[in-house]
């Protein structure tokens, strides 16, 4: 949202539930809209974990005076499809039936640039759950694609229309040189489609998926700071 939008944005529409957070943090959660000293204030004295991004230049005085603390900075790859660059390998295959264990197996702890996992007042088992709970969800929706290697699990992109959402390769695989073909067949697929471009997101602190992404033909854009509050 434009700051001049913002101007304009009534103080309760800039607090926003979370209710997923909520249900794995087994707290009040909340993502603050716009960061004003109204906002902040109005939320200072209410029990909960809150959530602000924004743009890299805003200042961070105010969020600084009322408690906030740095967790990440993430950053959008995007790619049209004439622009993509796909490694092909004979072993990589797409599963649209890969079993949901296999999946939570290679997901479980593999999100540790996240900034839940990052975050001093959150359990990394607690931390780990939110993306487990998140990959089940989307899983159900039929919004996951399972990538095989040699006809075993190797990964997972799970995605709402062209937003990759959440993606993993499995840890015996790390490493290797692998993964530009994995992310190949599941892009390709997501292509396929019909999707004219795909987008994310991900912690401009992992260097390996940056560098991946980038391989791929992926550029980046939108970045934003990401602030969060526990108040008890």
């Amino acid at each position: 949202m434009s700051s001049r939008g913002q101007l304009f944005m009534n103080v309760d529409d800039a607090i926003v539930r979370t209710p997923w957070d909520a249900k794995c943090f087994g707290i009040d959660t909340y993502e603050i809209k716009l960061v004003s000293d109204e906002v902040l204030r109005r939320v200072s004295i209410v029990p909960g974990h809150y959530t602000a991004k924004v743009d890299p230049l805003f200042s961070k005085k105010l969020l600084h005076e009322y408690g906030f603390y740095y967790c990440d900075t993430l950053i959008e790859p995007y790619c049209a499809s004439p622009a993509f660059r796909s490694y092909e390998h004979d072993a990589v295959s797409v599963a649209r039936n890969a079993a949901l264990d296999d999946l939570i197996m290679i997901s479980h702890g593999a999100f540790s640039h996240g900034r839940f996992h990052r975050d001093f007042n959150i359990s990394k088992d607690l931390a780990d759950l939110r993306y487990d709970e998140w990959l089940k969800e989307l899983f159900r929706q039929n919004k996951v694609l399972g990538l095989m290697y040699d006809g075993n699990p190797a990964g997972f992109f799970a995605f709402s229309e062209n937003r990759i959402l959440l993606h993993a390769l499995s840890e015996s695989l790390r490493g290797k040189g692998l993964s530009k073909y994995v992310w190949s067949a599941a892009c390709k697929a997501m292509f396929d489609k019909g999707h004219k471009e795909l987008v994310s997101s991900i912690s401009v602190s992992n260097a390996a998926v940056l560098n991946l992404y980038a391989s791929l033909g992926f550029k980046f854009r939108n970045p934003l700071d990401i602030y969060h509050r526990m108040i008890l």
